[in-house]
């Protein structure tokens, strides 16, 4: 049998990393909110608190908890209403979104927007996908979804030209971690699952992160990389693909090889995929709303 590829990262490929890219640091509310959902018995009146201290994050509990995706026919307007709607993991999901968009600073406004409206999408299709699957959290898949492609950001601030690199991907088709890989001294990958660990999340997410563009990702032994993260890796390949289809865009993550791989981890057969093509497109109505 051969040996399996050694993908741990040496304590000197991270310390290069960290000092090649800025990787921001998780804000105190953020830790705040998740040291109190994670209690026994979280006090909903303190996450309401730490909320309403913050009016993006106040408009984005709001925005969701009056969504279609949570069948609410009554309106809210009262941040602890929407902490008791949404529940602890939901909320903490908001949190966690909000304080990522804003930590990444210095791009293009119209960039940042459009990548933003991007993952938050992808987010919610993720985390869709994950409600039809036995045993694959919602709220795991969503923040996985979040923060799986975070570090473009970060590596676009920081090279002159991963703008034109993008483009290059995007006009000819190319794998953009490949191209990574070509001009740059690390991968979003990687990055990706250094700011994950920054920020105290969940180891599962950081290796799911790491893996989510390995070509054998889906051969590799469970003690390299468990099933879970493997789970969160499937399940938002499919979110991003059926993305791409649906909005007529390139797919410069995934490929027909992974798709392929992730529908089969997952068991989706040819009529639920059809199913879910019409799910993602009414999830992709009720956000544009």
């Amino acid at each position: 049998m051969p040996q399996e590829k050694n993908y741990e990262l040496s304590h000197e490929d991270v310390q290069k990393v960290m000092a090649t890219v800025d990787i921001p640091a998780c804000p105190v509310f953020v830790t705040d909110a998740m040291q109190e959902a994670q209690r026994d018995e979280p006090d909903l009146k303190r996450l309401a608190d730490i909320i309403t201290g913050d009016a993006g994050m106040s408009a984005a509990a709001l925005k969701l908890a009056n969504s279609p995706l949570y069948g609410a026919s009554t309106r809210i307007s009262s941040v602890r209403k929407a902490v008791e709607r949404l529940g602890t993991k939901n909320i903490v999901c908001v949190v966690v979104a909000v304080a990522l968009r804003a930590s990444m600073t210095g791009l293009p406004a119209a960039w940042l927007e459009q990548f933003w409206k991007r993952t938050t999408l992808m987010a919610v299709v993720s985390s869709l996908i994950a409600r039809r699957q036995y045993g694959i959290s919602p709220d795991a898949s969503y923040t996985y979804a979040l923060f799986h492609d975070a570090a473009i950001p970060l590596m676009m601030k920081r090279f002159p030209n991963y703008g034109e690199v993008l483009e290059k991907c995007r006009r000819e088709n190319l794998m953009l971690v490949d191209a990574e890989d070509n001009y740059f001294p690390c991968t979003h990958p990687i990055i990706g699952s250094l700011l994950v660990r920054n920020w105290g999340l969940p180891p599962i997410l950081g290796q799911a992160i790491r893996f989510h563009h390995e070509a054998d990702a889906y051969d590799v032994s469970d003690k390299t990389l468990p099933g879970g993260a493997l789970s969160l890796i499937a399940v938002t390949q499919v979110a991003e693909h059926l993305l791409a289809e649906l909005l007529d865009d390139c797919d410069l993550e995934v490929g027909t090889n992974l798709f392929a791989r992730a529908l089969d981890h997952l068991g989706i057969s040819e009529s639920d995929l059809d199913d879910l093509r019409n799910r993602v497109a009414d999830a992709v109505a009720e956000t544009a709303n």
